[in-house]
């Protein structure tokens, strides 16, 4: 059984580490003030799809041995950066040809929108081996000795989950009061390129930044 002092501090933890502001902070700001809340909404499931999927395998022992594989780790790793920065030099690219990548008006919802964004968010995070590795190294940290270690780390990672919910539903709420300043194209241009730059600087960080 775990306690009430180790789950508040993982909520400690973890709330520090969702309040921290990074690339899903910036990508969730974006989708939601030039695309859509449905985007954006997707984009949030995605992340945290990802999240509760990295809890899992870590708990289950897979990731452990995914970190402990050089090769395993910089492939995950190498397609990130990839992803990362074709991602925001796509952005950078629309923008300075100055037609921002999104062609709806801020708001308008497309059919298909949620699931790009969902697609955009669960890459966004499963892409990015320093998730799993994090886990390996804290979930452990918080199972109670005795207790089952798949029940209890997927337990805390929808804890985590829970949290990422309720920052990102105010970041979206944040967002949606923006959107009539950002309806100009001189705003959503600058608003991709800042978001561009962002997601590039995360990629070139991923490839430099050692195991």
């Amino acid at each position: 059984m775990m306690s009430f002092a180790a789950l508040w501090s993982f909520v400690v933890v973890v709330g520090l580490l969702t309040l921290t502001p990074g690339l899903d902070t910036a990508l969730i700001l974006r989708t939601a003030t030039v695309r859509s809340a449905r985007q954006a909404w997707g984009v949030v499931l995605g992340i945290q799809t990802g999240t509760l999927l990295w809890g899992v395998l870590a708990s289950a022992g897979i990731t452990a041995v995914f970190t402990a594989s050089h090769v395993a780790y910089e492939v995950i790793r190498w397609a990130g950066v990839c992803y990362l920065v074709t991602m925001g030099l796509r952005m950078l690219w629309a923008s300075r040809r100055g037609q921002p990548e999104q062609h709806q008006q801020p708001g308008a919802a497309t059919a298909d929108g949620f699931v790009v964004g969902w697609r955009q968010g669960v890459f966004t995070n499963l892409l990015n081996p320093k998730m799993g590795a994090f886990y390996v190294a804290l979930l452990p940290q918080f199972v109670p000795a005795g207790a089952a270690p798949l029940l209890s780390g997927v337990l805390l990672a929808g804890v985590h989950v829970v949290l990422g919910l309720l920052w990102s539903a105010l970041l979206v709420a944040s967002a949606h009061r923006l959107r009539g300043l950002l309806s100009r194209p001189s705003a959503r241009r600058l608003l991709d390129r800042v978001t561009g730059f962002v997601i590039v600087g995360f990629g070139a960080r991923l490839a430099t930044e050692s195991r």
